[in-house]
């Protein structure tokens, strides 16, 4: 049966204080996201690999996620966007890195994965490929919006670290280390699996950083058996290749919520903390995080579970 987990980005510390004012916007995406791409691949239209890109497209479409537009602004004002994508039956992956001119970086990466040949494109170079491909150009000023800029002129007030208020919404209710990546791993009905992985990066962060999120292995991996996508602090996910260990502990015998905790075990100590999600050739699906938060959700056999702090989220609730 196909599954489909997305993730919305994890953060924060203590307990979870409830929703934010801009909260159900973004719950509403996630819903949006699992039932229209889920449905898809229940029926068969789409299969693992184009369901996770769509699923990505849809949420670097929704401005209070940090990716496509609403992306966080880098030390000198600006985004600049990193994504990347794995198959799982053949292990055809594709990233781009620090682009600036398109509006669905994930798409990009699509089109590197199935062009085959390089697996990461960086900059200039991968704008100008992925709108050679297609992928619709924007002005860079078209990504960034009111909060990512208040919340930029907040850190550079603070001189704070970089991404100390990625995800604080009353500049415009949590104050988090902001984390707000966005991903998606499904399972499609023959069995094949594939991640994918998108972000804006860090608020303040330096020009010419690269975190996690376009590094194969580190913030996305699929393999035949298992597909995982990351979103926490990118340089621990890196130190320890998050996403491909997770899946090398699930393939010695661990079971995927034991792999899934080994994994942020180990990142955590090296300040990696943050979440997965992951799911399995079996349709066994994981979405465990280690901080106050993390936007997450499945579509599991046309159910629909949706979760931001420790609980799943009552859509009914936010209705009324």
């Amino acid at each position: 049966m196909p599954v489909l987990a997305i993730h919305g980005g994890a953060g924060g510390d203590g307990e979870w204080r409830g929703l934010t004012s801009l909260d159900p916007e973004r719950v509403q995406c996630m819903h949006h996201v699992l039932e229209s791409i889920g449905n898809a691949l229940a029926s068969g239209t789409i299969d693992a690999l184009e369901a996770v890109t769509q699923a990505v497209e849809l949420m670097e479409d929704e401005p209070l996620f940090n990716a496509g537009i609403g992306s966080v602004l880098d030390e000198d004002g600006t985004v600049t966007m990193d994504a990347s994508i794995m198959n799982g039956s053949d292990g055809a992956a594709g990233s781009v890195v620090n682009v600036r001119q398109i509006r669905h970086p994930i798409r990009a990466a699509n089109c590197i994965l199935k062009q085959g040949w390089p697996v990461m494109l960086n900059s200039e170079a991968a704008d100008e490929f992925a709108i050679q491909k297609g992928v619709e150009k924007v002005e860079p000023t078209w990504l960034i919006t009111e909060l990512r800029k208040k919340q930029w002129s907040r850190w550079k007030e603070q001189n704070a670290r970089p991404g100390a208020t990625d995800e604080d919404d009353s500049v415009l209710d949590h104050d988090m280390d902001g984390m707000g990546t966005v991903g998606a791993v499904a399972l499609d009905k023959n069995g094949n699996v594939a991640a994918a992985t998108s972000t804006g990066g860090m608020t303040g962060k330096p020009k010419g950083r690269i975190g996690d999120t376009p590094i194969i292995g580190a913030g996305t991996w699929a393999d035949p058996n298992i597909a995982v996508s990351c979103t926490g602090v990118g340089e621990a996910f890196i130190r320890t290749c998050a996403a491909h260990r997770l899946a090398t502990k699930y393939e010695t015998g661990l079971s995927l919520d034991e792999a899934c905790r080994d994994v942020l075990d180990a990142v955590e100590p090296i300040g990696g903390r943050g979440g997965v999600i992951a799911v399995t050739k079996d349709g066994d699906v994981a979405t465990p995080f280690q901080t106050m938060l993390m936007y997450r959700g499945v579509w599991n056999d046309g159910e629909i579970t949706i979760g931001i702090g420790p609980n799943d989220v009552d859509l009914d609730s936010m209705d009324s």
